[in-house]
């Protein structure tokens, strides 16, 4: 039987390539900014670690809106506090 291919991601905080499954992806649409659990969003998308250590390194460091080039909204930040600490 074939091994299925495990897809890898980096995580744009901690530069760690690790499984998609370990990963959460932020994108930036036409209208805003949007947590995406399905991976299936349109727009341009950036990965973070499910870790509230690189969470807080990226909200102090400002990562997730250069990267994106917008302005992250405080409640993208507590969506993703959230996600972790299920």
């Amino acid at each position: 039987m074939k091994q299925r291919k495990i897809p890898m991601r980096t995580c744009i905080v901690s530069k760690e390539q690790l499984p998609k499954q370990e990963l959460i992806r932020i994108v930036r649409t036409k209208e805003n900014v949007v947590v995406d659990l399905t991976g299936k969003v349109n727009g341009h998308g950036a990965y973070i670690k499910k870790d509230n250590e690189v969470l807080d390194k990226a909200i102090k460091s400002n990562i997730l809106g250069r990267k994106l080039e917008v302005e992250i909204p405080n409640e993208v930040y507590e969506e993703l506090r959230d996600i972790i600490n299920k």
